[in-house]
């Protein structure tokens, strides 16, 4: 049998740590991808969160910092005349959505039944007399 060497890791929510969760928050990372960038390992992570609560602050900081930096960069290329990134300001913060019209006109009214019946009279008018027969 192979022993290890386990040593227990002191978790706090030290000044580097907080650093490390933060970044990995800004650039989009969530849940084990997250703690793991932050150097812990994901039940570390869950255990410092629910110990010291300024480590879940680190990561909403992180989420809302990198919000806003996207959301700057979208409304200055807006504002510099970028028509996608004013289209996707509309459609994403503010539920906008280009009208769509349908306009359909009927001027014969299609039925099922009578559209299969002529197809099938068609068929047989078309089909060899051998092939009609059933004999065999």
């Amino acid at each position: 049998m192979k022993s290890f060497h386990y040593e227990p890791r002191e978790i706090k929510a030290t000044e580097a740590r907080l650093r490390s969760i933060y970044d990995a928050a800004y650039l989009g990372l969530k849940g084990d991808s997250l703690a793991l960038a932050a150097g812990l390992m994901p039940v570390e992570y869950r255990q410092l969160c629910q110990l010291d609560p300024v480590a879940e602050l680190a990561e909403k900081q992180g989420r809302a910092d990198s919000e806003i930096t996207a959301s700057r960069a979208l409304h200055n290329a807006a504002q510099q005349g970028d028509a996608k990134a004013a289209l996707a300001i509309l459609q994403h913060r503010h539920e906008w959505s280009a009208k769509q019209e349908i306009s359909v006109d009927i001027y014969q009214k299609i039925s099922i039944t009578q559209a299969l019946q002529d197809a099938t009279n068609r068929v047989i008018e078309h089909m060899p007399a051998k092939e009609l027969s059933y004999d065999g």
